[in-house]
C-alpha cells in the first residue's frame, strides 16, 4: 500500500476537514461492497464482502489473488473500475481517503520516524480538527490501553517489533473508524513475538465495534483472529464461511493445503467414493453425487510391506517422492496410486527406511475420512 502522507496538522481551533457524506438509506450499518478492479489487462478482481459492526473479516489467498488489491479498494487508494462501496450506509465511491472513516494498520506499519509514539497516535485527531492537547491526552490514552505508557516518547527506530504493531494500531484506532483495515499485521514479527502480539491483538479487536478486514497468508492468523473467512483465488471468491466449517469442509486443494488435508473429487455411491482422477475412497458417510473427501496426513500409516489383517478399509500402493520436516513429525510426499501427503514420526520414518523412492503401502481408515457433498 502507499504509506501515509503527513499533511500539517491544523492550527488550534482549526476547523476540521469535511468528512463522509451522510448516510443515504434506512440506517443500515457495516460493509457491503462489491468491489470490480482490473489493474492489470491480465487481472481482474470482483468480489462482495459484506460484514457488520463486530465483524472480523479474513481475506485469504496464494500472491497475487487480490487480497490487496482489495483492501486498497476498500481503502480508497485504488479506484474501482465498477460496482459499490457502503460503510454503515453512506456511498464512499467518490469520497477521497483522508476523509473516509478508515483506519489502516500497514504491513510494516509505517510510522513517521521522526515523530516520537504519542504524537504518531495523536496525527489523526489533530488532522481531524482536535486541538494539540486534546489529541495528545487521546493519544495517551490509546497507548495505555495497548500497554505502551512507558513508551510514549520513544521514536519508532527506538520500539521492538510489537511495540511499533500496537503503535499502528492505536494510531489507525485513535481516529474512532468504521472499518479497520490490517494488511499482514504480523507479518514482520518473528515467530517468539508474534505468537504473543497476536493474542493482544485478538483481544483488541474483540473490543472493536466496528468493522474490521484483515489480509493475511498465515492460516493460524486467520482462524485466531478472524470471524470469517474469505478464500480468493485469481480475483474470485472461492469459498467463505466460520474458521471452522472453512477447516472442515475445504473446497480448493489451495485451502486444503492450508488446513492442512488431502483433499479429492469424486462421485459417491454410497459409501465409496470413485475419484475423478484415481481410485476409489471407502467412508462412513452414506453419500449421492459428486462430492469432496478430506482426510489429515495424520490418519495416512505407511508400511514397507502390504500389510495383511489390517482393519483399514483404504489401501494404495505408493512411492516417497519427498521428505521433510513438518513441526516435530516428518512429512512424507507421496505419489503412485493416490498422490498423498502422510505425517510420521521421525523413529517410524528411520524403522521404515523412508527415502526418495522408496515403495510403501499406505492405508487410511475409513473412519478417519470426511466426505461432504461438492
Amino acid at each position: 500500500m502507499t504509506p501515509p502522507q503527513e499533511p500539517p496538522a491544523p492550527a488550534d481551533g482549526a476547523k476540521p476537514p469535511q468528512g463522509p457524506p451522510a448516510p443515504d438509506n434506512d440506517g443500515r450499518t457495516g460493509l457491503d461492497a462489491h468491489l470490480v478492479v482490473a489493474p492489470t489487462p491480465t487481472f481482474h478482481l470482483d468480489i462482495t464482502l459484506t460484514a457488520t459492526p463486530g465483524d472480523v473479516l479474513a481475506l485469504l489467498g496464494p500472491n497475487g489473488a487480490g487480497k490487496t488489491t482489495a483492501l486498497r479498494a476498500l481503502a480508497g487508494l485504488t479506484p474501482l473500475t465498477t460496482g459499490h462501496l457502503h460503510l454503515d450506509g453512506t456511498d464512499l465511491l467518490h469520497t477521497p481517503p483522508e476523509h473516509r472513516p478508515v483506519g489502516v494498520v500497514f504491513q510494516d506499519y509505517l510510522l513517521f520516524p521522526h515523530l516520537t509514539a504519542l504524537d504518531n497516535v495523536a496525527f489523526g485527531p489533530r488532522c481531524q480538527g482536535a486541538t494539540k492537547s486534546e489529541a495528545r491526552a487521546h493519544a495517551r490514552d490509546w497507548l495505555d490501553r495497548m500497554g505502551l505508557a512507558d513508551h510514549t516518547t520513544a521514536k519508532p527506530r527506538h520500539l521492538s517489533g510489537g511495540q511499533a504493531q500496537r503503535v499502528a494500531l492505536a494510531r489507525a484506532l485513535a481516529t474512532h473508524p468504521r472499518l479497520l483495515l490490517l494488511d499482514e499485521p504480523l507479518a514482520a514479527l518473528d515467530a517468539r513475538t508474534r505468537l504473543e502480539v497476536r493474542a493482544q491483538l485478538r483481544r483488541h479487536l474483540a473490543e472493536f465495534e466496528a468493522v474490521a478486514v484483515l489480509v493475511t497468508h498465515d492460516p493460524l492468523d486467520a482462524m485466531v483472529l478472524a470471524d470469517r473467512l474469505v478464500v480468493i483465488e485469481h480475483g474470485r471468491i472461492v469459498q467463505e464461511g466460520t474458521p471452522a466449517d472453512i477447516a472442515r469442509h475445504p473446497r480448493t486443494d489451495y485451502i486444503a493445503q492450508l488446513v492442512g488435508l488431502n483433499l479429492y473429487k469424486g462421485r459417491a455411491d454410497g459409501h465409496t467414493v470413485r475419484l475423478d482422477a484415481g481410485p476409489a475412497i471407502t467412508t462412513t458417510e452414506d453419500l449421492t453425487g459428486q462430492v469432496f473427501v478430506a482426510f489429515p496426513p495424520s490418519a495416512v500409516t505407511l508400511h514397507r510391506d502390504r500389510p495383511t489383517g489390517s482393519s483399514a478399509r483404504n489401501l494404495w500402493r505408493c512411492e516417497v517422492a519427498g521428505l521433510e520436516t513438518h513441526g516435530d513429525q516428518i512429512r512424507a510426499d507421496l505419489t503412485g496410486e493416490l498422490p498423498l501427503a502422510a505425517d510420521l514420526t521421525t523413529v517410524a520414518a528411520a524403522e521404515l527406511d523412508l527415502h526418495p523412492g522408496a515403495p510403501v503401502w499406505a492405508t487410511v481408515k475409513a473412519t478417519q475420512t470426511h466426505a461432504y457433498p461438492a
